[in-house]
């Protein structure tokens, strides 16, 4: 069996290859990969450019680098290198989709970062992916949903699957006839594909045919289990048919524990907020996430050698850890899956701006998901919702799925909810940034 990107053996088994290969660039190559993955960042960098001094010239070798030079904040030299890798492969798609999309959160300009882009498309008209990424790019800069679909819908090419998906999302703000005919379409495309008939699932649901989702949805959810987009569709599905759901229930907030080195939990806070604005080195959100208005960290905080950081990660395995447990054991979707045992699977910053917020989604790659505040602007008091986390709203249909529940930020506590349950922030007013921790966690 392969092991995992994360399984220790794999970097054992990679460094072992450079040892048995010292002039090998594809080894050093292929180590700098998975230092990439595992987040070491810095360690990747040097091995990609050890793979360059060994001969290697790959493009796949510059895009490597290039995202380990995103993942410390060296932009320009990032920049520099994916532009290497597009020099040996012009229209590779990986490195025109990462560097179009550091050129708009670097600029927060739609214009210069749709450039390389354009520029492939020129070589490659015909070009599916890049068609696709065109619209993508524009839905995230701020083009309205018709002309993102008249942009798909416009592209050269015979039907296909990719196409219909991405037209059916963006015509459901504007026209969900037209919608509905893109999800049939690519689910008759492509019935193996689960994210044709989650998207038609969604698109039913935007509809209100609670019906018809439901016949889409459950046999899904037998089929896929702890799928967490699929549950994420079943519990609306229910909503919408007023059956039981029992999502919103499982929210629960906690305060995170105060790290041994500190005299209380707001002055930990204050130094935590310091190490982690520092790695928020760009203007705006990316592309294809749920941020809106903010900056998220680009590399995972495990990875990080910060002692503060070290030390927040270890203020919440208690939290956690008592969550867990106080979950038990259940035959509900979260419950099932409770062994007892727990790891974090990834954890990140975000800071929003005022006016910022993060779209109504879910975590597909959790079990349980989280929000931990460390700086909060005032506009939390102010006596509504602003910057509150909500729950229950759906992004492609908020009329029919308003948010059922709101959970009040607090400076040190700790929301953790099932991955699969919709949630968003509310937009806020006033000068101050909100800056949180998140996380994943599954069962170990």
């Amino acid at each position: 069996m392969t092991p995992s990107p994360r399984d220790p053996q794999a970097l054992a088994e990679r460094l072992a290859a450079v040892a048995a290969r010292p002039t090998s660039a594809v080894a050093e190559h292929n180590l700098a990969a998975l230092l990439g993955d595992l987040g070491r960042s810095a360690d990747a960098e040097a091995a990609a450019r050890r793979a360059f001094l060994k001969g290697g010239d790959a493009p796949e070798t510059w895009l490597v680098l290039a995202r380990a030079l995103v993942a410390q904040n060296k932009h320009d030299d990032a920049d520099a290198a994916f532009r290497e890798a597009l020099t040996r492969r012009p229209g590779y798609i990986d490195a025109v989709r990462d560097l179009a999309q550091l050129i708009w959160m670097r600029t927060a300009d739609g214009e210069p970062a749709m450039a390389p882009v354009r520029e492939a498309l020129a070589r490659t008209p015909a070009d599916r992916a890049l068609h696709l990424l065109r619209a993508t790019l524009m839905e995230y800069t701020g083009s309205d949903a018709r002309t993102v679909w008249r942009t798909l819908t416009g592209a050269p090419g015979p039907d296909h699957p990719e196409v219909e998906l991405a037209a059916a999302h963006a015509a459901l703000s504007f026209d969900p006839d037209q919608a509905l005919t893109h999800a049939l379409k690519a689910v008759a495309l492509a019935p193996g594909d689960l994210r044709a008939w989650l998207r038609l699932t969604e698109v039913r649901l935007a509809r209100r045919e609670a019906d018809e989702a439901l016949a889409v949805i459950e046999p899904l959810a037998e089929r896929v289990p702890a799928d967490q987009s699929v549950l994420s569709l079943l519990g609306l599905a229910r909503r919408l048919a007023d059956r039981p759901w029992y999502d919103a229930d499982l929210v629960r907030g906690h305060v995170i524990d105060t790290p041994a080195g500190w005299p209380d939990l707001s002055s930990f806070l204050a130094d935590l907020a310091v190490s982690v604005r520092r790695l928020h080195g760009l203007r705006t959100h990316p592309v294809g996430q749920s941020l809106r208005h903010g900056t998220q960290t680009a590399v995972d905080l495990k990875a990080s050698d910060d002692p503060v950081i070290q030390a927040f990660l270890g203020a919440v395995q208690g939290p956690i850890t008592r969550h867990v447990a106080g979950l038990g054991p259940g035959s509900d979707p979260l419950r099932r899956r409770n062994t007892g045992a727990w790891r974090m699977a990834g954890c990140w910053s975000v800071q929003l701006a005022p006016g910022g917020f993060h779209a109504p989604h879910v975590h597909p790659n959790g079990w349980l998901s989280s929000a931990c505040y460390v700086e909060l602007p005032a506009a939390v008091d102010a006596g509504g919702h602003e910057g509150w986390l909500g729950f229950g709203g759906a992004p492609f249909a908020p009329d029919v799925f308003p948010p059922v529940r709101f959970e009040k930020p607090e400076p040190g506590k700790l929301v953790l909810f099932p991955s699969y349950l919709w949630h968003g922030t509310v937009p806020f007013t006033g000068d101050r940034p909100r800056l949180t921790i998140a996380f994943d966690v599954v069962p170990a």
